[in-house]
């Protein structure tokens, strides 16, 4: 019986060593970001334009915990790709968001990218 314990922790051991998140997280708290190696290069525009932009009025890591979690942090509703839309409707909607219809485009559609990487 010991040895079965003792092969299932190896299995289990290779299994979560094996597991590599594609994106990466540097940071803490208030630093936490999404790792700038880990994005695509045809996403690097758009990452760069929510660092500036996103900024202003948050902190990523709110994206980055919404990303990881599946959840958004202050209100706890499931943060998907509607979600995501809807969160990009409501930044076009405000009137010192500092956005264009192009740029939350951009946000938008790196964030489902990293909705759909998360959930591999």
């Amino acid at each position: 019986m010991r040895g079965f314990y003792v092969g299932a922790a190896i299995l289990l051991l290779l299994v979560v060593s094996l597991a590599e998140a594609r994106i990466k997280v540097v940071g803490r708290g208030y630093q936490m970001n999404f790792d700038p190696d880990s994005i695509p290069d045809h996403f690097k525009a758009s990452y760069d334009l929510m660092s500036r932009k996103c900024v202003l009025c948050h902190t990523l890591e709110r994206a980055v915990v919404a990303v990881q979690t599946g959840r958004a942090p202050i209100t706890g509703q499931p943060f998907d790709r509607q979600a995501v839309k809807a969160y990009g409707i409501k930044m076009l909607n405000k009137k010192n968001s500092d956005m264009s219809r192009q740029e939350i485009k951009d946000v938008v559609l790196l964030l489902n990218y990293l909705v759909d990487e998360n959930s591999r």
